[in-house]
């Protein structure tokens, strides 16, 4: 059975309202929404063709006080911009129906950038991290399956240095959330 999002196209807020009602993390947010570049003048050509499709929309299900949200969604927001799809942001915890549906290795991880048709069927979804960040907390689920083991939160805690230390100091790592939501669109 395929996914269908048709009742949630139209309920969500823009880019923009979810920008200015930030309460947690806008500055890191805005810094890197206003610091993207086109790395690679392919993958913005490959966005700018996608504005004469008319058949696409963008769910972004996402919060505020997320960090891999506060770093990745403003790179999906400048695709969406240049590909000039419409794009929705769900806030989580008033869309845990949605969520629910889109589990990541069964834990409500945000973001998830849902990509449907006008119809509200689902040709993909991308996130809650670049893949070469995503690894280290594939390899933690993997190696730490019981939550209530004593060590579990620790190797919880190195696990998130690892993951800050692989989105790097500056935005190199907006270059691999274009390369990954070219490749997931091409597609389509």
């Amino acid at each position: 059975m395929s996914m269908n999002m048709a009742n949630h196209l139209g309920t969500g807020i823009s880019p923009q309202q979810f920008m200015d009602g930030m309460q947690k993390n806008q500055e890191t947010f805005k810094a890197g929404y206003e610091q993207f570049v086109w790395e690679n003048e392919e993958d913005k050509e490959f966005f700018e063709s996608l504005n004469f499709r008319d058949d696409l929309r963008v769910l972004i299900l996402a919060a505020d006080w997320c960090g891999d949200v506060a770093r990745n969604i403003p790179v999906v927001f400048r695709a969406m911009e240049t590909a000039g799809i419409e794009t929705e942001v769900l806030i989580m915890e008033e869309n845990l129906d949605v969520m629910d549906q889109f589990l990541t290795m069964g834990a409500r991880s945000i973001p998830v950038v849902i990509i449907s048709d006008t119809g509200g069927h689902v040709l993909g979804t991308w996130g809650p991290r670049p893949a070469h960040v995503q690894k280290y907390m594939i390899e933690f689920k993997q190696n730490n399956p019981d939550r209530e083991a004593s060590d579990y939160q620790d190797n919880l805690a190195v696990t998130r240095q690892s993951i800050i230390q692989a989105y790097g100091e500056g935005y190199e790592f907006h270059a691999a959330i274009i390369k990954e939501l070219r490749e997931l669109m091409s597609g389509f």
